[in-house]
């Protein structure tokens, strides 16, 4: 698959969240705009600083009319204990074959960091938004899509 590039209209997928319950991009769109972050493992460090960031500008992507899924190569029980250990409120989608990953051009054929950090906003006609993408730098994937949000 391509890179997926601003404009871009994101085809529907279904993958499980963390209680196992399939969810699929149309159904997540319905209560506005979706911020989908992939991110490399859970419950390590920098994935936990950036979920966690994601956790407290909850409210104000609310504001802006979006919510945060969260999706990595996770299974599902990994997902969950994520979740729950740092009270995250929002999806978690396990995407453990990478077919929703390697549509998005993050999958990696790296073992310990499987998939690229960056974060889609999908508008509710399934257009990407904005992308943003730093490997790094934890707080700007929350940041920058709460930014482009408001400019939207």
């Amino acid at each position: 698959m391509g890179i997926m590039k601003i404009g871009d209209v994101v085809e529907d997928f279904a993958l499980p969240d963390e209680t196992g319950t399939v969810r699929t991009l149309t159904g997540l769109l319905e209560q506005g705009p979706v911020v989908l972050f992939f991110y490399p493992a859970a419950l390590t460090p920098g994935c936990t600083a950036e979920a966690c960031r994601f956790r407290d500008l909850v409210a104000e992507l609310a504001e802006a009319g979006a919510h945060p899924v969260g999706i990595s190569a996770d299974e599902v029980p990994r997902q969950k204990e994520f979740a729950d250990k740092h009270g995250l409120g929002y999806p978690l989608l396990s995407d453990p074959a990478g077919h929703v990953r390697e549509r998005f051009g993050v999958k990696r054929g790296i073992a310990f960091a499987p998939t690229r950090r960056q974060t889609f906003v999908i508008g509710t006609d399934r257009r990407v938004l904005e992308i943003v993408k730093s490997e790094i730098r934890m707080n700007v994937h929350a940041d920058r899509a709460l930014a482009a949000l408001r400019r939207a």
